[in-house]
């Protein structure tokens, strides 16, 4: 088993294109990491560079001890499941997992022993006789895991491995994968852009854009203390709500207030929290802010509302969205769109003129130019 090591990985293309910038991540033995971000971050580029599949441009990637910039893909032990299953569609599913071993002059019957092992693990022992096209999407997807797995690598790579399934595929296959992760005790780097299966299947989450690493951290830290805008938005669903905003100090009370809505009508204030004050916040008094609130934080109970003492806010509903569990409300209020996630029971219907109240202790604030978070 081994951990891995980027240092200061950079990958440029002819014309000056740079995908990825100074990357640099350390990757713990038997951690299953994942690389989120929206297309065209970096993310899969960063995944074929451990893999060898692209040239590494600047930096240095270690897998285990080994300095591994210039060593041959089927020569780095590991493996990479894609998003397109590549599956030989004339084989079985036996000998689609068996090739791999096969190609290596592995004995006939430690590849017999491999593959039942496999197949065992994922469910496919009565399918091992089957033709790919005559399989469900998910079915393919356990075959191409498994030829991963036969194979017995030190590191998992997964490309977008469930963006080809249906909703209710990948529900089964994020904890299928999960479940194969604690079986084989292995290294697994997982790449999507779907942040429901980075926040429910990583240890920690690379959060990418631009090429660049945003943040790097467990699924709760993300979610409750992102370092910037970019992160606080991308993790959540519904997004987290993004409202301009101004901040100012009254000093007979010591507080800090922040204050939306004048310029169109109607003001609304929420007091900071004391502990959520920083010594940074006074050099933002008077200054425009972002405020970010997630739909959670929005409460429309009345016993809530009454017992609010700050954050009470006049909202128009435009659109109600029945969820299962809950329900989605989007909200105008004072101009300013806004979506709150709230209990089934809610009995709230489009058009009706509503009271909400946004929980202090669970605001965040972002520098309006630089978008990095001043509290959380």
């Amino acid at each position: 088993m081994a951990g891995l090591n980027l240092k200061h990985i950079y990958k440029k293309y002819p014309g000056g294109v740079v995908a990825v910038t100074d990357f640099n991540l350390e990757i713990r033995d038997k951690e299953f990491i994942v690389f989120v971000g929206p297309s065209g971050c970096g993310k899969s580029t960063t995944l074929r560079m451990i893999a060898g599949l692209e040239e590494i441009s600047e930096g240095e990637l270690y897998i285990g001890d080994r300095l591994v910039n210039d060593i041959a893909p089927k020569d780095r032990d590991i493996a990479m499941v894609f998003q397109n299953y590549a599956l030989y569609p004339h084989m079985t599913v036996f000998e689609n997992m068996a090739f791999g071993l096969k190609l290596r002059k592995v004995p006939k019957d430690e590849i017999e022993r491999k593959v039942n092992e496999a197949a065992k693990i994922l469910d496919l022992s009565h399918l091992l006789d089957r033709k790919p096209r005559a399989m469900s999407g998910g079915q393919c997807q356990r075959v191409a895991l498994g030829r991963a797995i036969v194979r017995s690598p030190k590191v998992f790579l997964l490309d977008e491995p469930l963006s080809n399934l249906d909703a209710k595929l990948r529900a089964q296959m994020r904890t299928e994968i999960s479940k194969i992760h604690k079986k084989l005790g292995t290294t697994f780097i997982y790449v999507t852009h779907d942040q429901t299966e980075a926040m429910t299947m990583a240890d920690r989450i690379v959060c990418m854009k631009d090429g660049f690493i945003q943040q790097i951290d467990t699924p709760q830290n993300l979610y409750n203390e992102p370092v910037n805008k970019f992160v606080a938005g991308f993790l959540g669903s519904p997004m987290m709500n993004f409202i301009d905003a101004t901040l100012k100090y009254e000093r007979e009370y010591d507080q800090f207030i922040v204050e939306f809505g004048k310029e169109r009508g109607k003001t609304f204030e929420i007091i900071v929290p004391e502990s959520k004050v920083t010594s940074e916040l006074q050099s933002y008094v008077g200054k425009e802010i972002i405020l970010g609130v997630r739909p959670e934080s929005i409460h429309e109970e009345e016993m809530y509302i009454s017992n609010a003492t700050t954050g009470v806010i006049d909202c128009q509903v435009e659109i109600t969205e029945m969820m299962g569990a809950e329900i989605y409300l989007y909200l105008i209020c004072s101009g300013i769109p806004m979506t709150g996630r709230v209990n089934s029971r809610s009995t709230i219907r489009p058009g009706d003129e509503i009271r909400v109240a946004i929980d202090p202790n669970r605001i965040h604030i972002f520098d309006k130019e630089t978008e990095k978070t001043i509290v959380n």
